[in-house]
């Protein structure tokens, strides 16, 4: 058996500062696909808890920080 280690994959649009982002009827989600075999995929969809977009930019990205094993650049006060 072998001991693969999979590493998380972000795709990032430069050009579309909302992706990954997506209004439903005023509250933000994130949705992203996961990959959990070579054969499957996974559409996943989660609330940001949020109507404002500045907001669920910065949840949004501070989640992919989080799964990417980044430490958190929000500023501490």
């Amino acid at each position: 058996m072998s001991n693969v280690i999979q590493l998380p994959a972000v795709r990032l649009n430069a050009d579309n500062p909302n992706h990954h982002l997506w209004n439903n009827n005023g509250t933000w989600f994130l949705h992203y696909t996961v990959y959990p075999t070579a054969l499957t995929k996974e559409r996943i969809r989660r609330s940001l808890g949020t109507k404002d977009l500045a907001t669920a930019r910065q949840r949004r990205d501070s989640f992919f920080r989080h799964l990417l094993g980044q430490p958190d650049k929000t500023a501490v006060a």
